[in-house]
């Protein structure tokens, strides 16, 4: 009897990384006993094969999420996987045994639950860490570019933190629908930048970005600014007034503003916020559209599979110091079972 208990304790806990606190990644913790999720009305249970890191996890630890969670929580919120559970009311369930990837609560753990109505089968032949990425970072990218950021063939686009997970999809699908890519990062992320298709990588710290992109490009059509404080300036300045276009879904680097004063007698230029999970709850019709093309990109080869850094779930923490602190490059993930 004391043998099936234990066995059966042992089947209803999990690892997991458990965020204790709003100051930062170093109160991220490994626990070995974190009891396992139970699907909710219309969603999936899924043992986690692969879970994304992304710069949200990081302001999630510090409290600078808006709506994110509030300590002590489960960490992560990318996650690829299989399906093991599903809860009531999922209309038309995929069967078990269905790898798919998608987002939800508690990601950095061996199982999470994932709202069913918003995961994606992983692409056939792919594994769940090559599916990271998909609903997320390459969503983002293309709601930047393609709905929101109206690219056209001859266009230039500035896409700042280039080296990042957004960054890289943004480089390959910008260049892929034809504009003049302009990209900034560090130097030691250029040739990673450069192998991408863009036409000029520069380094983001240079004091005289703005000069330079404008002697580049004459003025930029549209901007993909994920950085905030360290770049907005340069992206106001460089935008082409009227028609120049900044698409704003980050802040990495800290909050930046700007005045109606700004908009009228400086920079008259559009500037849109996007967030690809409101996108998605606000406006599902634009999303579908999103993810039909994503597929159609993965079909002609424009979207291969991703090939992200895999660390152990234990380096969790670590990972997310580093990427803090702007010393990673490309996608990372976290296996739970390593």
């Amino acid at each position: 009897m004391e043998i099936n208990e234990q066995h059966h304790s042992a089947e209803q806990t999990m690892r997991a990384l458990v965020q204790h606190s709003h100051r930062g990644p170093k109160d991220l913790s490994h626990t070995t006993d974190r009891r396992r999720p139970a699907p909710g009305p219309g969603e999936y249970l899924i043992r986690v094969g692969a879970a994304g890191v992304n710069f949200a996890d990081v302001m999630q630890t510090r409290g600078t999420y808006a709506g994110g969670p509030q300590a002590p929580y489960v960490a992560g919120f990318e996650a690829a996987g299989e399906i093991v559970a599903v809860g009531p009311g999922v209309a038309s369930p995929l069967e078990l045994g269905t790898h798919v990837v998608g987002a939800g609560p508690g990601a950095f753990a061996q199982y999470m639950k994932m709202p069913a109505a918003e995961v994606l089968p992983v692409p056939s032949g792919w594994s769940d860490a090559q599916a990271l990425g998909l609903v997320l970072n390459w969503a983002t990218a293309l709601a930047a570019l393609k709905p929101l950021g109206e690219v056209k063939k001859g266009d230039s686009v500035l896409i700042h933190a280039a080296a990042g997970g957004v960054g890289q999809a943004a480089v390959r699908l910008a260049h892929h629908y034809g504009a003049r890519v302009i990209a900034t990062a560090s130097p030691s992320k250029h040739d990673t930048v450069k192998a991408l298709g863009a036409d000029a990588v520069l380094d983001s710290a240079r004091p005289d970005l703005a000069a330079e992109i404008t002697r580049l490009t004459g003025g930029v059509d549209l901007v993909l600014e994920s950085v905030g404080q360290a770049t907005f300036d340069v992206s106001l300045a460089v935008t082409k007034p009227f028609t120049g276009r900044v698409v704003v879904f980050g802040a990495a680097s800290g909050d930046a503003g700007v005045t109606t004063h700004d908009l009228v007698f400086t920079h008259q230029i559009q500037i849109k916020g996007l967030h690809i999970g409101a996108l998605a709850a606000a406006a599902p019709s634009i999303y579908g559209e999103l993810l039909t093309e994503l597929g159609a990109l993965i079909s002609d080869g424009v979207y291969p599979p991703g090939t992200p850094e895999v660390h152990p779930l234990a380096e969790g923490p670590a990972v997310l110091q580093e990427l803090e602190a702007g010393r990673t490059r490309g996608k990372h993930a976290l296996d739970p079972w390593l």
